[in-house]
C-alpha cells in the first residue's frame, strides 16, 4: 500500500514545484500559495499514512 501512495505523493510533489515554477515565472502569490498547498497536502497524507500505520500495527498486535 505504500507504494501507490509515495507514487501520488510524487506526483503531488511534482505539480506543485511546477506550480511554483510558473508563478515565479509570472509573479503571481496565487499560484506560489497553489502550490504551497499541494506541497503541505503531500506532506500532511505522509504523515498521516505512518502515524496510521503506527497506530494500526500497535492495536492489532495487542
Amino acid at each position: 500500500m505504500l507504494v501507490p501512495i509515495l507514487i501520488f505523493n510524487v506526483a503531488l510533489v511534482a505539480w506543485s514545484l511546477h506550480l511554483m515554477q510558473q508563478a515565479f515565472d509570472q509573479q503571481e502569490f496565487s499560484l506560489m500559495l497553489a502550490g504551497t498547498l499541494v506541497a503541505a497536502a503531500a506532506a500532511g497524507m505522509m504523515v498521516v499514512y505512518f502515524l496510521m500505520n503506527h497506530c494500526l500495527s500497535k492495536l492489532l498486535l495487542t
